[in-house]
């Protein structure tokens, strides 16, 4: 739909959309209205517009250009990353975009957003050389996450997704690839990020003796049952949840948010992250776009978004 932009504030910069990029898991409870009420306030997006459970304008992962500066000219022409919703053309402060390495694609950097919470899961899991690890879920974030673990020194890294197309996008990432966990696997650490409860139980079952689960997964207003009785406690395992929303405490005195962003583009270097961008639409067809993503299971991972060049 059309909007005004919105007046132009000290210190803003005038970005001119290039890509953005739908997140599946997040963006499509929004889009069902399946945010709880309790949750209204930690789910807004950071520049979102209206108010859960909507309509609101959503999206967090936007890559344009600045076209404007009164500022100076450090980001004068230069190809930027913001959390910023959907929109082709928007003012944003200065200091809320982060500058996209310059031999980095914008087509890749849409991805930013999704590799900050990977980096996140990862802090908060601590993967150690020599890890055993089972990460369950194949989604964009369960394969950055894979990807990272992968580069501790002496890991084995399995990504479990029950969906066999996974296969190739796990090659590519050189992550060994399963559609069912082995139960009694004995891994060192296992990371949920499937956002199914099934996938959940089946990390408890891979777990090995005193094992920390990490749960990367948010079910929105759905309840999640578990088998916390059975050898729960006899294998004293840990379920900690990890969430972007904040820094992790230990990492907070050193690390700020836009620190943390930095290193997300930093690593979206790889050019073998472009198997994550598994379609592309027009900014015309985001409503529809949407309406199918939310409504039916697919071979999806990250969706494009492409704007028009003026």
């Amino acid at each position: 739909m059309n909007a005004k932009l919105s007046p132009r504030q000290a210190g803003d910069v005038l970005v001119r959309a290039i890509y953005s990029s739908i997140s599946r898991g997040t963006e499509s409870l929004v889009f069902k209205g399946e945010v709880p009420e309790s949750q209204y306030q930690a789910m807004r997006a950071p520049f979102q517009e209206g108010e859960f459970p909507g309509p609101v304008k959503y999206g967090y992962s936007s890559v344009g250009k600045v076209q404007e500066n009164e500022e100076g000219d450090d980001f004068e022409g230069r190809t930027v990353f913001c959390l910023y919703p959907h929109q082709d053309v928007y003012h944003v402060p200065a200091s809320e975009v982060t500058l996209v390495p310059e031999d980095l694609p914008a087509g890749r950097a849409v991805l930013a957003a999704s590799m900050e919470t990977a980096v996140t899961i990862v802090w908060d899991a601590r993967p150690v050389a020599g890890d055993r690890i089972v990460v369950i879920g194949a989604g964009v974030v369960g394969l950055l996450v894979a990807w990272l673990c992968r580069k501790v020194p002496g890991t084995t890294v399995t990504i479990v997704d029950i969906n066999a197309e996974r296969l190739s996008v796990a090659e590519a990432l050189q992550v060994d690839f399963c559609t069912q966990p082995t139960e009694g696997d004995e891994a060192d650490l296992v990371i949920h990020a499937s956002g199914e409860p099934d996938g959940l139980r089946s990390g408890l079952t891979v777990a090995g003796m005193e094992t920390t689960i990490i749960e990367a997964s948010w079910y929105g207003s759905r309840s999640v049952s578990l088998p916390l009785g059975e050898d729960f406690h006899s294998r004293r395992l840990t379920l900690k949840s990890s969430q972007v929303g904040r820094v992790p405490p230990d990492r907070a005195p050193r690390w700020s948010r836009a620190r943390r962003m930095k290193l997300a583009l930093e690593l979206l270097r790889a050019p073998e992250l472009d198997v994550l961008i598994t379609g592309e639409s027009a900014f015309a067809e985001l409503p529809v776009v949407l309406a199918r993503l939310s409504a039916e299971p697919s071979a999806a991972l990250c969706h494009r978004i492409r704007y028009p060049t003026p």
